[in-house]
């Protein structure tokens, strides 16, 4: 279907359907009938059932899916699109029409050759990343049951057609978005795995309609003639809105009755299902989106570079089209200027010679524009990601055998230039592994010990070092659990002054949740699967505490409960679960309705502090007061609170209520506003219960990283969902704040706000918050700015909560919150929404125009870290949604560290380096031509062979710079961590500044002057051996030779580490210019353009003048280079250089021992398999370390335990450097 007809066809989708239909569905325009079918509205698609025929019109997408970015047909138009999107590439593409004119001095070939070699390698490489349609195809014609003619008939996934009724078996696939008609498990239940939805491995429960039940085998399924009224495609994942109508009667659909495709099926023989969406309508291939493409900052700057480099280009063509303007003249008559000369040389038209020659001079010049940059850097970059960074052991996680992954290789550098870190704290800094730790009920707290927060915050706050506790006979402490206190434990609580409290807590957690039990009854066996790890601890603490819920059936649950009526009693108690009222972000909250055995009727529910105390009835102040500081003390703790409320509803209320529920669960526009609006009406007058506290511990290494990021200039920030006081302990207890800061805290809550809170007038609320926000950031900045004034202040930090920064993003204050923050060395954004978080940090990105990274773990990171330059996402228990929204995917925070300060500063200075010899390389060569325009009237005659021009960028010069990209390293990555201030270079930019550009193209000038000046000067009065003169193609070809070996021993000056692919890269790229050149020179054809070549090389090479030419111009040439750097490194080190002179005399055995000391952030059989990876037996199993060799010394040789010598341009210096004290002293 083409792209117009898709278009069509989706405009004529207006909706048809049974009169039966809810009342608040969208109104259809007037339509004719075609028999039973109706044109559908845009709003939503009608679905007939088992009936191909009535779907045929519409015209739905069939089920073949491609996930390829090129087709066999596609890939050549698509990818040549791509590649001269680049300007680069479509310059020389112009510059190769350009010079199949009359006008150009060089020929097509010399253009045409190298962008022909580029846009080959460019497109391989695209095709090598695309190469996916063998999986596409074996996914495509992966058998799956029809129902036709009453059998179940197999026919590959790509025949599924929408209406379609399938069979799946157990661990089976689901082929498309089902509606789940039948299971063979009781009630219509089935259970679901999501892993490759959302990395979530914990089972969901899937229930049919009761009235769909019954079509499970073949015959009674094809009765079946229902007709699914429901919304268009959408990649959200968990939503769904829809009714199925059958014989006249509506039925809500909800996304509990939806299999999606990718899902497998477990622990059910099989079940029966319709065809809703099918192949690219689907949502998980909706939500197959690529990240957003993000371009680097030094890639920006690129693009700068290559227009100032344009603009050079123009300026030269300019000198040599004036100069041509006025050289062009009669007079020297020798050149044949007759009247009937071309335009391009006739005198008397000096306009238009001057213009055809600015043309002639830019195919002349076009060298200048480095057409092989861009390849090589991506081929580099590539490189580091999949081999560097993805095969580093010290970022590999060996308890989920997780490793880094880079899921793009285009913001390498990006890592090495970061100032900014903004972090969700829970999963990223926390291990979102949670236990029940204590509670308060009624009043009371439960629970001893404390927490790993607290001891931290004890150590970094007071200096205080306290014992641990002697733990009580009836802790117990299993997964989940970690409570120790006798009061509750055993039937204890019936003996506490509030036990009917305690029942009505435990029976809340033991009813009031999503959870399913997988395993035998009994308390030691089940396991429970829940869809976050608060949910699994709540209902393994209810377990504890004598209330087992054991079993779950879609409109029962089932409690074990204990100690009721009387010590040791046991009895089972079903609750029948009436409603359920979903937790959201939004309502943050979650309800259940449930009928007792004896007929009462209670509203549980759980939520948020924020929302319940908004919700609770009025009185019993002094229980909310008191439950509130409690509160306050379990956040101090760094634990994570959820209240606990319930509510006894009447006969009558409860059929009220459920009368507006039922249509609003049925609603096909805005379900979930509106049952979040019928949830407002029984959430109310609620009776506080108490409240649960649960212990998130911070992952391993946390602290030392965070110091580690700070010594290097980044700054912190975290952005949670958890209260103030929380969120404050846990950054006293992972180093990002100290007591040695200045706070500035900013909140809402405070007395007078919580006044108005409590008057409930919402236009007051906000204007108060308003005025407090203003006031204290205007305060809080005139502080920091006095701070910051002084010569020896202190760091500064600023908490800040969600209502405040709510308004503190308001244009009018965002700038001020903008001064303040960029003030402060870490900042803390507490109870903030994933939008918020997401604003801050583009409030950064935009704001400042500084280079942000962004990491987190779940859902609701992905905005934020979608939003900053690099996107970072933690592999954690949270499912996969931020790492495939990531650039780059890590298993632990700590890793944060070897990411940045390793693999981002080596890539940083790898391609400033690779981006700045390019620039140097080409402006060199091309030079030389510029000056030898001078001596040719500015005609627009080559001073190279065409072949020479072609092959210079993608031979002669190619390699060696990709050496550099790939392994050059200033200092080891155990000195790059042990010298985190060395990251404050890329933050600076310090390699990439145009001031490093101007040098380089200083020495560019000193050079070609040096090539061309002194090979033709000297070659003025040399002879061959006849007695010959040396013509215009010997002294050009000494000349290119000078070059090639000129530029090529330059890279090497700018290595800081020379192994021995350095070495066979530079000699292997001068040896492959003599071999082109001998057998270039010796072969002469009658297609020949230049036959003047025909055997330069021999000639010369049988002189003396060759050999003296070849070692004196190199010299000369790189004799400032030489100077400019020894003086540089003398006077100017930068920081790196200072790191390896310190560390100059280290041995290499000292070296080695020092990777396995990386702090406390290898495990033992971590640091094991590093020091095997190690051994010199294995050395072609490098580690991402990029070779793993001191600055000076050679890796291959350190493998083979040999003590590399030092360089020969490093004696001078060094010798002048050396004393005759001995080296332990000069080490201190």
């Amino acid at each position: 279907m083409s792209g117009w007809e898709r278009v069509r066809s989706s405009r004529s989708r207006l909706g048809g359907g049974s009169t039966g239909e809810m009342g608040d569905r969208m109104p259809s325009s007037r339509t004719v009938r075609l028999g039973r079918v109706q044109p559908q509205a845009p709003g939503h698609r009608t679905i007939y059932c088992n009936d191909r025929e009535a779907n045929l019109i519409v015209r739905f997408k069939g089920n073949s899916i491609s996930t390829t970015k090129y087709n066999v047909f596609t890939f050549l138009p698509k990818g040549l699109f791509e590649q001269f999107r680049r300007v680069a590439n479509l310059y020389f593409l112009m510059i190769s029409i350009l010079s199949t004119t009359p006008i150009s001095p060089v020929h097509p070939i010399t253009n045409v050759v190298p962008l022909s070699l580029v846009l080959f390698v460019s497109l391989v490489k695209e095709a090598f990343e695309d190469w996916r349609f063998q999986n596409d195809k074996a996914i495509n014609n992966s058998p799956v049951e029809v129902l036709q003619d009453q059998r179940w008939e197999c026919i590959p996934w790509k025949k599924l057609q929408v209406g379609d009724i399938v069979r799946v078996k157990q661990d089976g696939f689901f082929p498309a978005d089902l509606l789940l008609l039948a299971s063979t498990n009781p009630d219509g239940v089935s259970y679901i795995e999501t892993a490759n939805l959302d990395g979530e491995t914990n089972l969901k429960i899937r229930k049919a309609l009761e009235r769909t039940w019954d079509y499970l085998p073949p015959e009674k399924a094809s009765e079946f003639k229902g007709e699914i009224q429901c919304e268009q495609p959408n990649n959200s994942l968990y939503t769904f809105t829809g009714n199925l109508i059958v014989q006249k009667q509506t039925l809500p659909l909800s996304p509990n009755q939806i299999l999606l495709r990718g899902c497998s099926l477990r622990n059910t023989e099989y079940i029966v299902g319709a065809v809703i969406f099918t192949g690219h309508e689907t949502k998980v291939m909706m939500n197959a989106m690529n990240v957003p493409s993000k371009r680097s900052t030094l890639e920006r700057k690129l693009d700068k570079l290559i227009l100032t480099l344009f603009g050079a280009l123009f300026l030269m063509c300019l000198i040599g089209a004036i100069g041509s303007g006025i050289f062009i003249s009669r007079k020297y008559y020798y050149l044949g200027l007759t009247e009937s000369v071309e335009n391009q040389f006739n005198p008397s038209n000096r306009f238009v010679v001057a213009t055809l020659t600015m043309f002639t001079l830019i195919t002349l010049y076009s060298t200048i524009i480095p057409i092989s940059l861009y390849v090589s850097i991506e081929m580099i970059k590539f490189i580091q990601s999949t081999q560097f960074i993805n095969k580093d052991l010290h970022m590999y996680h060996i308890e989920t055998n997780t490793p880094a992954l880079a899921r793009t290789s285009n913001l390498n550098e990006e890592l090495g230039q970061v100032e900014y870190i903004f972090s969700d704290k829970t999963g990223t800094l926390t291990r979102n592994l949670m236990e029940f730790f204590k509670c308060s009920i009624g009043g009371e707290v439960y629970g001893t010990g404390m927490t790993e927060i607290e001891w931290g915050v004890a150590a970094q706050r007071n200096g205080i070092k306290i014992e641990e506790a002697q733990k009580s006979a009836t802790v117990v402490h299993e997964k989940g659990f970690n409570f120790d206190d006798a009061r509750l434990m055993r039937g204890a609580w019936r003996n506490e002054p509030n036990p009917d409290t305690c029942k009505e807590f435990f029976r809340c957690l033991a009813i009031c949740h999503t959870v399913l039990p997988e395993g035998d009854e009994s308390p030691e066996k089940i396991t429970y699967q829940a869809a976050s790890p608060d949910e699994a601890a709540l209902v393994t603490a209810a377990k504890n505490f004598g209330f087992f819920f054991y079993r779950r059936t879609p409109t029962t649950v089932y409690v074990r409960e204990s100690h009721v009526e009387k010590m040791g009693n046991i009895q089972d108690m079903p609750y029948e679960i009436l409603n359920v009222l979903e937790f959201n972000s939004t309502r943050k909250r979650q309800s259940v309705v449930c009928r007792y055995p004896n007929g009462r009727l209670v509203l549980y529910c759980k939520g948020a502090d924020t929302v319940i105390y908004e919700r609770l009835a009025h009185g019993n102040d002094a229980l909310k007061k008191v439950t509130r500081e409690h509160l306050e003390q379990f956040g101090s703790a760094g634990l994570r609170t959820l209240c606990l409320a319930y509510r006894d509803l009447t006969p009558d209320m409860y059929e009220n209520w459920n009368e507006k529920f039922i249509p609003a669960k049925s609603s096909l526009r805005d379900r979930e506003k509106k049952l979040d609006e019928v949830g407002e009406l029984i959430e109310k007058d609620l009776i506080l219960i108490g409240c649960t506290a649960i212990e998130d511990k911070l992952q391993e290494g946390v602290p030392s990283c965070i110091e580690i990021l700070s010594r290097a200039g980044i700054k912190i920030w975290v952005l949670t969902g958890d209260k103030m006081e929380t969120a404050i302990n846990i950054a006293y207890a992972c180093n990002l704040i100290n007591n040695e800061m200045k706070q500035f805290i900013i909140s809402s809550e405070t007395d007078e706000i919580r006044e108005a809170e409590n008057r409930g007038d919402q236009v007051e609320i906000a204007r108060l918050i308003r005025d407090t926000v203003k006031k204290e950031l205007k305060k809080c900045l005139e502080e920091s700015q006095n701070f910051l004034h002084r010569v020896a202040g202190p760091k500064l930090s600023l908490v800040i909560d969600g209502k405040c920064l709510m308004y503190a993003l308001d244009p009018n204050l965002r700038v001020m919150l903008l001064n303040l923050s960029l003030n402060c060395s870490s900042v803390v954004c507490c109870r903030v929404s994933p939008l918020q978080k997401a604003q801050v940090t583009s409030l950064v990105k935009k704001g400042a125009r500084k280079i942000t990274l962004s990491i987190g773990d779940g859902a609701n990171d992905v905005s934020m870290i979608q939003a900053a330059h690099v996107g970072i996402g933690i592999s954690g228990l949270e499912g996969m949604q931020a790492v495939m929204a990531s650039d780059f995917a890590i298993a632990q925070f700590r890793f944060l560290a070897d990411l940045l300060l390793v693999h981002g500063r080596w890539s940083y200075l790898r391609i400033s380096k690779v981006v700045t010899y390019f620039f140097y390389k080409n402006l060199t060569f091309t030079l030389t031509q510029f000056w030898f325009t001078f001596q040719t009237g500015f005609s627009g005659q080559r001073f190279y062979d065409d072949w020479f021009q072609s092959l210079y960028n993608v031979i002669f010069t190619a390699l060696p710079v990709i050496m550099v990209g790939l392994f050059d390293k200033d200092v080891s990555a155990s000195l790059s961590k042990r010298y985190p201030q060395l990251y404050k270079e890329g933050i600076r930019n310090s390699f990439f500044k145009w001031r490093v550009v101007g040098i380089w193209a200083f020495f560019s000038l000193y050079q070609s002057l040096i090539f061309y000046h002194f090979v033709t000067t000297s070659s003025s009065n040399g002879q061959n051996f006849s007695g010959k003169m040396f013509g215009l193609w010997d002294v050009s070809t000494m000349a290119f030779t000078c070059v090639v070996v000129t530029v090529n021993l330059r890279l090497l000056m700018i290595c800081n580490s020379i192994t021995r692919w350095h070495h066979i890269s530079v000699a292997g790229s001068i040896l492959a210019w003599f071999v082109f050149i001998f057998i270039y020179s010796g072969v002469m054809t009658p297609y020949d353009r230049q036959e003047n070549v025909y055997y330069v090389i021999y000639v010369l090479m049988s002189t003396f003048y060759f050999y003296l030419t070849l070692l004196l111009v190199p010299v000369v040439a790189l004799l400032g280079d030489f100077l400019y750097q020894g003086i540089q490194r003398w006077f100017f080190p930068y920081d790196y250089q200072i790191v390896q002179e310190i560390h100059r005399h280290e041995p290499d055995d000292t070296r080695r021992a020092q990777l396995l000391e990386i702090s406390n952030q290898l495990t033992p059989d971590e640091a094991r398999s590093f020091a095997i990876s190690q051994l010199p037996r294995e050395t072609s199993k490098h580690t991402g370390f990029a070779f793993e060799s001191p600055g000076y010394e050679s890796f291959f040789a350190s493998q083979q335990g040999v003590y590399a010598p030092q360089k020969a341009w490093d004696v001078a210096r060094r010798a002048s450097m050396m004393r005759s004290k001995p080296k332990k002293s000069q080490k201190n």
